[in-house]
Protein backbone atom coordinates (compact mmCIF):
# COMPACT_ATOMS: atom_id res chain seq x y z
CA UNK A 1 0.00 0.00 0.00
CA UNK A 2 2.95 2.46 1.04
CA UNK A 3 4.90 1.83 -2.45
CA UNK A 4 1.36 2.11 -4.25
CA UNK A 5 0.79 5.93 -2.45
CA UNK A 6 4.40 6.24 -3.16
CA UNK A 7 3.99 6.04 -7.09
CA UNK A 8 1.07 8.09 -6.68
CA UNK A 9 2.68 10.71 -4.75
CA UNK A 10 5.41 11.14 -7.28
CA UNK A 11 3.35 11.16 -10.27
CA UNK A 12 1.77 14.37 -8.72
CA UNK A 13 -1.25 13.05 -6.67
CA UNK A 14 -1.93 15.37 -3.64
CA UNK A 15 -4.49 13.13 -1.56
CA UNK A 16 -1.47 9.98 -2.07
CA UNK A 17 0.76 12.54 -0.38
CA UNK A 18 -1.20 13.75 2.41
CA UNK A 19 -2.52 9.68 2.73
CA UNK A 20 1.44 9.00 2.98
CA UNK A 21 2.48 11.82 5.62
CA UNK A 22 -0.32 12.18 7.48
CA UNK A 23 0.32 9.55 10.07
CA UNK A 24 3.60 11.30 10.87
CA UNK A 25 2.85 14.84 10.68
CA UNK A 26 1.92 15.25 14.59
CA UNK A 27 5.10 12.89 15.71
CA UNK A 28 7.17 15.12 13.15
CA UNK A 29 5.40 18.93 14.34
CA UNK A 30 6.72 17.55 18.17
CA UNK A 31 10.03 16.51 16.78
CA UNK A 32 10.40 20.11 15.54
CA UNK A 33 9.43 21.74 18.90
CA UNK A 34 12.25 19.21 20.69
CA UNK A 35 14.86 20.52 17.91
CA UNK A 36 13.58 24.34 18.03
CA UNK A 37 12.07 25.07 21.42
CA UNK A 38 9.41 27.01 19.80
CA UNK A 39 5.70 25.66 18.84
CA UNK A 40 5.71 28.33 16.23
CA UNK A 41 8.77 27.51 14.80
CA UNK A 42 8.21 23.89 14.75
CA UNK A 43 4.85 24.63 12.80
CA UNK A 44 6.98 26.37 10.77
CA UNK A 45 9.81 23.76 10.13
CA UNK A 46 7.25 21.11 9.58
CA UNK A 47 5.20 22.80 6.94
CA UNK A 48 8.69 23.55 4.78
CA UNK A 49 9.64 19.63 5.58
CA UNK A 50 7.02 18.61 4.19
CA UNK A 51 7.03 21.14 1.23
CA UNK A 52 10.57 19.81 0.38
CA UNK A 53 9.21 16.21 1.15
CA UNK A 54 6.39 17.04 -1.85
CA UNK A 55 9.62 18.16 -4.21
CA UNK A 56 11.92 15.83 -3.37
CA UNK A 57 9.89 12.65 -2.96
CA UNK A 58 12.00 11.70 -7.02
CA UNK A 59 15.00 11.53 -4.60
CA UNK A 60 13.39 8.86 -2.42
CA UNK A 61 15.35 5.50 -3.07
CA UNK A 62 13.36 3.58 -0.74
CA UNK A 63 16.70 2.06 1.64
CA UNK A 64 14.81 3.12 4.69
CA UNK A 65 11.29 3.33 5.39
CA UNK A 66 9.05 6.56 4.77
CA UNK A 67 8.95 7.45 8.49
CA UNK A 68 12.87 7.57 8.67
CA UNK A 69 13.09 9.71 5.47
CA UNK A 70 10.17 12.28 6.72
CA UNK A 71 12.52 12.39 10.17
CA UNK A 72 15.31 13.00 7.63
CA UNK A 73 13.54 15.66 5.84
CA UNK A 74 12.52 17.24 8.84
CA UNK A 75 15.56 17.58 11.10
CA UNK A 76 17.88 18.63 8.28
CA UNK A 77 14.85 21.58 7.60
CA UNK A 78 15.00 22.10 11.33
CA UNK A 79 19.51 22.10 11.21
CA UNK A 80 18.99 24.94 8.70
CA UNK A 81 16.55 27.07 10.71
CA UNK A 82 18.58 27.03 13.47
CA UNK A 83 22.27 27.90 11.63
CA UNK A 84 20.01 30.91 10.02
CA UNK A 85 18.06 31.93 12.88
CA UNK A 86 19.84 35.10 14.86
CA UNK A 87 20.52 34.79 17.96
CA UNK A 88 17.18 36.07 19.48
CA UNK A 89 17.77 38.35 22.40
CA UNK A 90 15.92 38.63 25.25
CA UNK A 91 13.41 41.20 26.37
CA UNK A 92 12.91 42.94 29.81
CA UNK A 93 9.55 43.14 31.19
CA UNK A 94 8.01 46.41 31.63
CA UNK A 95 7.51 48.03 34.78
CA UNK A 96 9.67 48.90 37.55
CA UNK A 97 13.38 47.34 37.64
CA UNK A 98 13.61 44.05 38.76
CA UNK A 99 16.06 42.41 41.60
CA UNK A 100 19.14 41.68 40.50
CA UNK A 101 18.65 37.96 39.34
CA UNK A 102 20.72 34.53 40.53
CA UNK A 103 21.70 34.33 36.53
CA UNK A 104 20.87 35.77 33.10
CA UNK A 105 19.28 32.49 31.10
CA UNK A 106 20.52 32.08 27.21
CA UNK A 107 16.62 30.57 26.05
CA UNK A 108 14.85 32.99 25.90
CA UNK A 109 12.46 31.62 22.86
CA UNK A 110 11.16 29.11 24.74
CA UNK A 111 7.41 28.72 23.91
CA UNK A 112 5.59 26.18 25.91
CA UNK A 113 3.52 22.92 24.12
CA UNK A 114 0.24 22.40 25.05
CA UNK A 115 -0.75 19.11 26.07
CA UNK A 116 -3.41 18.75 23.09
CA UNK A 117 -0.58 18.03 21.03
CA UNK A 118 0.78 15.51 22.75
CA UNK A 119 -2.23 13.70 23.05
CA UNK A 120 -2.90 13.36 19.96
CA UNK A 121 0.53 11.33 19.19
CA UNK A 122 0.76 7.75 17.64
CA UNK A 123 0.49 5.27 19.91
CA UNK A 124 3.61 3.84 18.90
CA UNK A 125 6.44 3.13 21.02
CA UNK A 126 9.71 4.31 20.24
CA UNK A 127 12.35 2.20 19.18
CA UNK A 128 14.87 0.06 22.35
CA UNK A 129 17.59 2.68 22.03
CA UNK A 130 15.45 5.34 23.80
CA UNK A 131 16.42 6.21 27.11
CA UNK A 132 13.71 8.90 27.76
CA UNK A 133 10.09 8.28 28.57
CA UNK A 134 7.76 10.01 26.34
CA UNK A 135 6.14 12.57 28.93
CA UNK A 136 9.90 13.16 30.29
CA UNK A 137 10.90 14.12 26.99
CA UNK A 138 8.80 16.78 26.62
CA UNK A 139 9.12 18.70 30.00
CA UNK A 140 10.52 22.04 30.34
CA UNK A 141 13.22 20.29 32.30
CA UNK A 142 14.39 18.24 29.27
CA UNK A 143 13.31 20.59 26.31
CA UNK A 144 15.41 24.09 28.19
CA UNK A 145 18.65 22.19 28.53
CA UNK A 146 18.40 20.36 25.19
CA UNK A 147 18.40 23.82 23.35
CA UNK A 148 21.65 24.69 25.03
CA UNK A 149 22.64 21.98 23.27
CA UNK A 150 24.90 22.38 19.31
CA UNK A 151 22.05 21.63 17.19
CA UNK A 152 23.76 18.35 15.46
CA UNK A 153 24.52 16.99 19.14
CA UNK A 154 20.68 17.91 20.13
CA UNK A 155 19.65 16.17 16.94
CA UNK A 156 21.46 13.10 17.52
CA UNK A 157 20.38 12.75 21.25
CA UNK A 158 16.93 12.88 20.25
CA UNK A 159 16.88 10.56 17.49
CA UNK A 160 19.19 8.28 19.65
CA UNK A 161 17.46 8.70 23.24
CA UNK A 162 13.91 9.82 22.63
CA UNK A 163 13.05 8.43 19.64
CA UNK A 164 15.09 5.40 19.75
CA UNK A 165 16.43 5.48 16.54
CA UNK A 166 19.51 2.87 15.90
CA UNK A 167 22.83 4.82 15.33
CA UNK A 168 23.07 3.60 11.61
CA UNK A 169 19.44 5.20 11.46
CA UNK A 170 20.55 8.40 13.05
CA UNK A 171 23.18 8.15 10.84
CA UNK A 172 21.64 8.47 7.80
CA UNK A 173 18.77 10.80 9.16
CA UNK A 174 21.72 13.23 9.58
CA UNK A 175 23.96 12.62 6.76
CA UNK A 176 26.96 11.36 8.60
CA UNK A 177 28.35 8.00 10.41
CA UNK A 178 27.80 6.17 12.99
CA UNK A 179 30.83 7.29 14.99
CA UNK A 180 30.16 10.94 14.37
CA UNK A 181 26.68 10.16 15.84
CA UNK A 182 28.11 7.99 18.82
CA UNK A 183 30.31 10.66 20.05
CA UNK A 184 27.72 13.80 19.57
CA UNK A 185 25.67 11.76 21.49
CA UNK A 186 27.73 10.82 24.39
CA UNK A 187 28.30 14.51 24.71
CA UNK A 188 25.03 15.83 24.64
CA UNK A 189 24.54 13.21 27.19
CA UNK A 190 27.23 14.57 29.51
CA UNK A 191 26.07 18.27 29.28
CA UNK A 192 22.60 17.13 30.23
CA UNK A 193 23.81 15.47 33.13
CA UNK A 194 25.26 18.58 34.12
CA UNK A 195 22.91 20.58 33.79
CA UNK A 196 20.62 17.75 35.87
CA UNK A 197 18.53 17.21 32.90
CA UNK A 198 19.45 13.04 32.79
CA UNK A 199 18.01 12.41 36.62
CA UNK A 200 14.43 12.27 36.11
CA UNK A 201 12.26 9.67 38.22
CA UNK A 202 8.72 8.49 36.45
CA UNK A 203 5.91 10.33 38.33
CA UNK A 204 4.87 8.29 41.66
CA UNK A 205 1.79 6.86 41.84
CA UNK A 206 0.13 9.46 44.23
CA UNK A 207 0.97 12.33 42.03
CA UNK A 208 -2.35 13.90 40.72
CA UNK A 209 -3.69 13.72 44.44
CA UNK A 210 -0.31 15.93 45.24
CA UNK A 211 -1.13 18.27 42.38
CA UNK A 212 -4.66 18.92 42.78
CA UNK A 213 -3.95 20.02 46.52
CA UNK A 214 -1.13 22.20 45.39
CA UNK A 215 -3.03 23.73 42.80
CA UNK A 216 -5.45 24.28 45.78
CA UNK A 217 -3.01 26.02 47.48
CA UNK A 218 -1.27 28.04 45.38
CA UNK A 219 -4.96 29.16 43.75
CA UNK A 220 -5.58 30.38 47.24
CA UNK A 221 -2.23 32.02 47.51
CA UNK A 222 -2.37 34.11 44.40
CA UNK A 223 -6.20 35.04 45.09
CA UNK A 224 -4.87 36.13 48.27
CA UNK A 225 -1.33 37.81 47.24
CA UNK A 226 0.15 35.85 49.82
CA UNK A 227 3.57 35.49 49.09
CA UNK A 228 5.11 33.48 52.02
CA UNK A 229 2.33 31.24 50.95
CA UNK A 230 3.65 30.66 47.45
CA UNK A 231 6.81 30.75 48.56
CA UNK A 232 6.34 27.92 51.07
CA UNK A 233 5.55 25.82 47.77
CA UNK A 234 8.64 26.24 46.54
CA UNK A 235 11.74 23.64 47.13
CA UNK A 236 14.37 24.87 48.53
CA UNK A 237 16.72 25.13 45.41
CA UNK A 238 14.09 26.01 42.90
CA UNK A 239 13.73 28.11 39.89
CA UNK A 240 11.43 31.62 38.43
CA UNK A 241 12.48 32.03 34.93
CA UNK A 242 10.23 34.40 32.30
CA UNK A 243 11.36 33.71 28.92
CA UNK A 244 11.64 35.98 26.79
CA UNK A 245 12.95 37.93 29.80
CA UNK A 246 16.57 36.72 30.38
CA UNK A 247 16.09 36.88 34.47
CA UNK A 248 16.64 33.56 35.91
CA UNK A 249 15.98 33.52 39.96
CA UNK A 250 17.00 30.33 41.97
CA UNK A 251 15.83 29.59 45.93
CA UNK A 252 13.22 30.85 47.90
CA UNK A 253 15.03 34.17 48.94
CA UNK A 254 15.38 35.09 45.62
CA UNK A 255 12.16 34.59 44.10
CA UNK A 256 10.43 36.22 47.31
CA UNK A 257 11.87 39.29 46.62
CA UNK A 258 10.87 39.41 42.81
CA UNK A 259 7.21 38.04 43.64
CA UNK A 260 7.29 40.98 46.28
CA UNK A 261 8.76 43.59 43.94
CA UNK A 262 7.52 42.99 41.06
CA UNK A 263 4.76 40.09 40.58
CA UNK A 264 2.19 41.75 43.71
CA UNK A 265 3.41 44.99 44.06
CA UNK A 266 1.07 47.35 44.77
CA UNK A 267 -1.19 44.91 46.46
CA UNK A 268 -1.56 43.04 43.24
CA UNK A 269 -3.72 39.81 43.20
CA UNK A 270 -4.73 37.01 40.51
CA UNK A 271 -7.08 34.54 39.49
CA UNK A 272 -5.39 31.14 37.95
CA UNK A 273 -7.11 29.05 35.34
CA UNK A 274 -5.59 25.54 35.14
CA UNK A 275 -4.55 23.93 31.71
CA UNK A 276 -1.65 22.18 31.16
CA UNK A 277 2.00 22.81 29.17
CA UNK A 278 4.29 20.13 28.16
CA UNK A 279 2.76 17.47 30.17
CA UNK A 280 3.10 19.76 33.40
CA UNK A 281 0.38 21.82 35.56
CA UNK A 282 -0.23 25.49 34.27
CA UNK A 283 -2.43 28.03 34.64
CA UNK A 284 -3.49 31.24 32.80
CA UNK A 285 -2.81 34.11 35.37
CA UNK A 286 -5.12 37.30 35.32
CA UNK A 287 -4.56 40.27 37.26
CA UNK A 288 -6.83 41.74 39.03
CA UNK A 289 -5.63 45.07 40.46
CA UNK A 290 -6.76 48.12 42.37
CA UNK A 291 -5.52 50.54 39.79
CA UNK A 292 -8.35 50.62 36.65
CA UNK A 293 -6.63 49.66 33.56
CA UNK A 294 -3.90 46.90 35.09
CA UNK A 295 -6.66 43.94 35.08
CA UNK A 296 -6.32 41.39 32.43
CA UNK A 297 -4.79 38.24 31.28
CA UNK A 298 -1.06 37.91 32.69
CA UNK A 299 1.16 35.21 31.44
CA UNK A 300 0.36 31.10 31.58
CA UNK A 301 2.45 29.79 34.50
CA UNK A 302 4.41 26.28 34.12
CA UNK A 303 5.11 24.15 36.99
CA UNK A 304 7.62 21.83 37.40
CA UNK A 305 7.01 19.29 40.68
CA UNK A 306 9.24 17.33 42.56
CA UNK A 307 7.14 15.86 45.30
CA UNK A 308 4.91 18.15 46.68
CA UNK A 309 6.88 20.78 46.08
CA UNK A 310 7.30 23.35 42.66
CA UNK A 311 11.00 22.70 41.64
CA UNK A 312 10.53 25.54 39.14
CA UNK A 313 7.90 27.95 37.72
CA UNK A 314 8.51 28.87 34.32
CA UNK A 315 6.18 31.97 33.28
CA UNK A 316 5.46 32.98 30.01
CA UNK A 317 3.60 36.16 28.17
CA UNK A 318 0.04 36.41 27.84
CA UNK A 319 0.66 35.68 24.09
CA UNK A 320 0.50 32.09 24.34
CA UNK A 321 -3.09 31.88 25.68
CA UNK A 322 -4.43 31.28 22.26
CA UNK A 323 -2.70 27.97 22.27
CA UNK A 324 -4.18 26.44 25.93
CA UNK A 325 -7.77 27.14 25.70
CA UNK A 326 -7.87 29.79 28.28
CA UNK A 327 -9.18 33.17 28.15
CA UNK A 328 -7.11 35.91 26.18
CA UNK A 329 -8.67 38.45 28.71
Amino acid sequence: MTADLIDLARAGDGEAFRQLVGPYERELQVHCYRMLGSVADAEDALQDALLAAWQGLGGFEGRASIRTWLYRVTTTRCLNMRRSARRRQGTMPPGPAPPEPTRLGEVTWLEPCPDALLESLPDTEPGPEARYEAREAISLAFITPLQRLPPRQRAALILRDVLGFTASEAAGVLGSTEESVRSAVKRARATLRRDGADTAEPPPAAEAAREKQLAERLTRAYEAGDVAAIIALFSDDAWLTMPPAPLEYQGRGPIGRFLTAIAFRDGRTYRLVPTRANGQLAFGAYLHAPKPGDEGANGLLVLTLSGDRIQAMTRFTSSVFPRFGVPSA
